[in-house]
């Protein structure tokens, strides 16, 4: 069964998109840093498992919230070459949160033990919902017709299944009745999904925006770059367990990565009104590919500065892409599309690469990533004839 926080996640995101286009980014921001703030106590605080399970699908629902409304909010606080500054900063310190991650965690539970790593959530929550409320200016009526539950309810069951399949398939068990089920479950609902979709004045996924070029070729890419944090994990795992290096250790070994990537898109960021944004998303994918090839023949730290580079490319690019495609009014659907496609893109990259690592260790999981990374930047590099997409 798939982690709780990972499942709720993908099946809200859409969702909490489309309500923050109607109640407002901010409020819908501060709301879900409420949510996720005194969920992350409750996941400390929890005396048994069942009760951790449960905050953890509640901090689920804030961090939905968080994910989605924060690149909103970014989107709509700046314009032109301060943008392109703004989204290379957050992408920078984005990088640099999922590459530390294990880092941070380690250090927390090797000297803290296990709860600290949710009792840290709570006045970090608190911090940023205060300075959102004295930073941000307040939102405007959004007022874009009634709420797409019907989509709502039909991407749930699609994305539900979806990422149970993954993670039961990812475990070995693609034959089994249960993993067949839910994929084929999902199939369905993700066609009645579109279905739906189609036919709604106000959907919870405006079709229309894959019309765009650089759109549709920046959430292949959000995909295709996810890979690079699922093969961390089978890198984290294999330092742990090949190298018996401890938690701590381990994470010092993935810090080329995150540098790289947080220097990169800061100075990324800068210099994006002055490169196509499909060119600098199919050279970042591209680099990030050769990344993990250069890890088969040279120390691993060489391989993950290199892919730490691509990162800091691709990433500032593609939020650049997402937000200027977006209509007006449309920046939470579009941050609900970019932040669904990376949830799932690392689902299933985790499940892949599984498969890989069972097979024959780190090996393969360089050559499916830089496989994978290596096509979509060059279909990336692919002149299109750019279509603007109805308001």
């Amino acid at each position: 069964m798939p982690d709780v926080y990972t499942l709720v996640l993908a099946v809200l995101m859409l969702a909490t998109g489309s309500l923050a286009d109607r109640w407002g980014a901010r409020r819908m921001f501060v709301a879900g840093l409420a949510v996720f703030g005194l969920a992350s106590l409750g996941c400390g605080l929890a005396p048994d498992i069942g009760t951790l399970i449960a905050a953890r699908g509640v901090q689920a629902v804030g961090g939905s919230a968080v994910a989605v409304t924060g690149f909103a909010l970014l989107a709509a606080c700046y314009e032109g070459r301060s943008r392109g500054t703004a989204i290379g900063v957050f992408f920078a310190v984005s990088g640099l949160g999922a590459a530390t991650g294990p880092l941070a965690g380690g250090v927390l539970t090797e000297y803290f033990g296990w709860a600290a790593i949710f009792f840290v959530n709570v006045p970090m929550a608190l911090a940023t919902a205060g300075f959102a409320l004295r930073a941000l200016r307040p939102d405007t009526p959004g007022g874009r017709g009634r709420f797409d539950l019907a989509g709502a309810v039909w991407f749930a069951i699609g994305a539900a299944s979806l990422a149970h399949g993954l993670t039961s398939g990812g475990s070995g068990r693609w034959t089994t009745p249960v993993t067949v089920g839910a994929l084929v479950v999902s199939v369905v609902a993700f066609a009645g999904f579109f279905i739906v979709e189609r036919r709604r004045s106000a959907p919870l996924l405006e079709l229309k925006l894959f019309r765009d070029a650089g759109f549709a070729t920046s959430v292949a890419c959000a995909a295709a770059s996810t890979l690079t944090f699922a093969a961390l994990v089978y890198v984290s795992l294999w330092l742990q367990t090949g190298l018996a290096l401890g938690p701590v250790e381990a994470g010092l070994a993935l810090a080329p990565l995150a540098v790289a990537s947080f220097l990169t898109s800061t100075f990324a960021g800068k210099v994006l009104r002055r490169f196509p944004p499909r060119a600098l998303l199919g050279a970042g994918v591209l680099l990030g590919a050769v990344g993990f090839l250069l890890q088969l023949g040279f120390p691993v730290s060489v391989g993950l500065a290199v892919t730490g580079i691509g990162v800091g490319i691709a990433g500032p690019a593609m939020g650049a892409a997402i937000a200027s495609a977006a209509p007006p009014g449309r920046a939470g659907m579009a941050a609900g599309i970019l932040t669904t496609t990376r949830q799932f893109g690392q689902t299933l990259g985790v499940a892949v690469l599984g498969i890989a690592y069972q097979a024959g260790g780190l090996t393969p999981v360089y050559v499916v990533a830089a496989a994978c990374g290596g096509v979509t930047g060059l279909l990336a590099l692919v002149p299109r004839k750019q279509a603007r997409v109805p308001a």
